[in-house]
């Protein structure tokens, strides 16, 4: 994989996320920008699907670790191990999803473990906002890197 025309190949592979339109928009600084329609994620109330709303944060995490590891040239396997999402307000407008590595992320030791032990795992927050730029839900999430055997 090699940037974001590689990276929205990958998520345009997968029928689900081909379904959501998702769309990698930037990245730089550590941090990963997604987009989807809002019309291809719509619920029966007129705003954002739950589902839609977790799953864009989520591969906006995934996408970023596997970036951040495509620049280290290291060839590892990127899963979610755990995440939790908090739904803060509905969300009437285009999905827009940024993911970061969380504060106190120590990505030295993160590369060593992968490294040494053939795994790791980092912290990393995503959020999605309204078009004013509004948080309306948050993922914590912990995204683990695993080494082809």
């Amino acid at each position: 994989m090699k940037g974001l025309d590689a990276l929205n190949a990958h998520y345009l592979a997968m029928p689900p996320v081909a379904a959501m339109q998702v769309r990698a928009v930037f990245h730089g600084d550590d941090v990963l920008g997604l987009t989807a329609p809002l019309a291809a994620n719509v619920n029966d109330k007129g705003c954002a699907f739950g589902g839609s709303m977790a799953g864009i944060m989520t591969l906006a995490g995934w996408g970023l670790l596997t970036l951040k590891l495509e620049a280290e040239a290291l060839p590892a396997e990127v899963y979610v191990a755990d995440s939790h999402v908090r739904y803060l307000k509905p969300l009437y407008g285009d999905l827009d999803a940024q993911a970061r590595f969380e504060p106190g992320v120590d990505w030295a030791a993160f590369m060593r473990s992968l490294r040494e032990r053939g795994r790791a795992r980092a912290g990393i927050l995503a959020t999605l906002h309204d078009p004013e730029g509004v948080v309306v839900a948050e993922l914590s999430g912990r995204f683990a890197a695993l080494r082809p055997v």
